[in-house]
């Protein structure tokens, strides 16, 4: 309880928090215990004042890895507005000058900040990492933690290393953070930052104030249509997510040529017309956004009053981040899924390929030669940077690949052979791809399901809604129903299949059911046919 109180009394009176949720209570608690913690929260939740509130208990500066500029800025203005001594703050990335990453490193070391921010590369540089050791950083706050997973939306080799990076700095508690994780994704953050026995906090992932629908299109041209339509009836501003680069930029000219105020952005920009865009967005001068996922990470605008999908997202955990960036000041907003039957083909394309071994093995040998930088690695395997960035992540997860000083990789001590390496890496390839199916299968699930939408959205994560959730077409329609029953089989109890291996109840629906397989993903089941072939047993 006195704990309790002194996390509240700080919450007051350094950031103005009148009270805090149940579970930053519940997780902060677990931090000043020196535990590790994994939060999975919705945009808006509070999670980053899970670590904000500890650092200012905690001696030493609290490190938060952060990878993009715009939310470090986002956050470092939100510290400079609470105008407290203590609530010091500083970045180290390049945006900064060398000079200036050294000083806000060393006024960290001598307690002269609260917070320093860092991206992943810069605490993959031994030097600076130690620089950073140096400083006796009391929490490492892992913000969009999902990034260390292949599985997840957004996956960044670069997290791969904070684990080591982690140990390196003296093994403070870890603080990790993200606004969506299905049960793979947290088992990779758990597994590659190297959490030990964290308590994971799962806040409710359903957002009330967001109306979710769904409207299959019969071609292409009665989805632009029925774009528009929406576009002439909804407030502004919005975002449309495109799956390609392409569709992105004829969209833009059909809406230009419809009256819309409407510009395209996709990761085949230059860097600079991208940072651009997206200042524009945030200043209200852009209010019709056509992008694809590029457009993600740091878009904080309060006042987004729609997200509409012109194409089947790849994956619910793509989904739930991309329409979590409608409505954060809490008004309404909606998210529309325009979806076709082609869009599963599309996106099944996008997963289709898997690695030459050949390549793999190649790249192996060359990092046994390193360090390289990455354009010496390009120029001795012929690799474009696309594919070197995939290859690389893959022979990291492998343990055949490390990033090093100054942006190079080499092998690490005792990395299997070039050949067993390339063999390995396929092998996580092609579950890989299982898995991202899977995960394609579950979204279309979403996209037609009969019942509470949103239900069917967070059974994927876990999460069980007992009730119609009242804000999504179906039950506006009063199609949704009563929950479904119970099965043969408890929600979230493990079961074990004879070729699929072992598995958590997700979910049922009528006669089917919902397993989540750990090496080959998601799998939807007949509880009839499971029952009469004994296919399914108790862990």
């Amino acid at each position: 309880m006195e704990e309790t109180s002194r996390l509240q009394a700080v919450a007051q009176s350094r950031f103005g928090w009148e009270r805090l949720r149940a579970e930053q209570l519940a997780a902060m608690g677990a931090v000043m215990d020196g535990r590790d913690v994994l939060v999975v929260a919705p945009t808006g939740a509070g999670k980053s004042a899970v670590y904000q509130v500890p650092a200012v208990l905690l001696d030493g500066p609290t490190v938060v890895v952060s990878p993009l500029l715009s939310l470090q800025e986002d956050q470092l203005a939100g510290l400079a507005e609470r105008g407290h001594a203590d609530l010091t703050a500083a970045a180290v990335n390049s945006a900064a000058s060398p000079e200036q990453r050294r000083a806000a490193v060393r006024a960290a070391s001598r307690g002269e900040l609260e917070y320093l921010f860092l991206t992943p590369e810069q605490l993959a540089d031994p030097d600076r990492l130690e620089l950073v050791r140096r400083a006796r950083p009391s929490l490492v706050a892992v913000d969009e933690a999902h990034c260390v997973s292949a599985w997840g939306f957004d996956f960044r080799p670069d997290y791969l290393q904070l684990g080591r990076a982690i140990e390196e700095l003296g093994r403070p508690p870890v603080v990790a953070l993200t606004a969506t994780a299905s049960p793979p994704v947290r088992e990779d953050i758990v597994r590659w930052l190297r959490l030990r026995d964290p308590l994971v906090v799962v806040a409710g992932l359903d957002r009330p104030n967001l109306f979710l629908e769904a409207a299959h299109c019969v071609d292409e041209p009665q989805r632009t249509q029925r774009l528009t339509q929406r576009l002439r009836d909804s407030a502004m501003p919005g975002i449309v997510y495109t799956p390609t680069r392409r569709r992105a930029e004829e969209l833009v000219e059909q809406l230009t040529a419809d009256g819309f105020a409407a510009a395209a952005y996709h990761a085949g920009m230059p860097m600079a017309r991208r940072r651009r865009l997206h200042e524009d967005f945030l200043s209200g001068q852009v209010p019709v956004m056509v992008a694809t996922n590029a457009f993600g990470m740091g878009i904080d605008k309060p006042d987004v009053r729609w997200v509409i999908h012109a194409g089947l997202p790849d994956s619910p955990d793509s989904y739930l981040q991309e329409i979590g960036r409608a409505g954060r000041d809490g008004e309404a907003a909606h998210a529309l899924l325009l979806h076709r039957i082609e869009d599963t083909g599309l996106r099944r394309f996008f997963t289709g390929g898997l690695p030459d071994p050949d390549q793999l093995s190649g790249l192996a040998r060359a990092l046994a030669a390193g360090p390289l930088t990455r354009a010496q690695l390009r120029e001795r395997t012929g690799l474009g940077p696309r594919r070197l960035g995939a290859w690389l992540g893959l022979l990291q997860q492998v343990g055949a690949a490390v990033a090093v000083k100054a942006g190079r990789w080499t092998a690490p001590p005792g990395a299997p052979s070039p050949t067993e390496a390339a063999r390995d890496a396929l092998q996580q390839a092609r579950r890989r791809r299982t898995v991202e199916r899977s995960r394609l299968d579950m979204m279309s699930e979403v996209a037609q399901t009969n019942g509470c939408r949103t239900r069917a959205l967070l059974a994927y994560f876990g999460e069980i809604l007992d009730r119609p959730c009242g804000h999504c077409d179906t039950c506006h329609e009063g199609l949704a129903g009563d929950p479904p029953q119970d099965g043969p089989f408890p929600l979230q109890s493990r079961l074990s299949h004879q070729e699929w291996g072992t598995g958590t109840v997700l979910r049922y629906e009528g006669e089917q059911m919902t397993v989540l397989f750990d090496d080959v993903g998601y799998k939807t089941l007949s509880v009839p046919v499971v029952l009469e072939g004994g296919l399914l047993t108790r862990e």
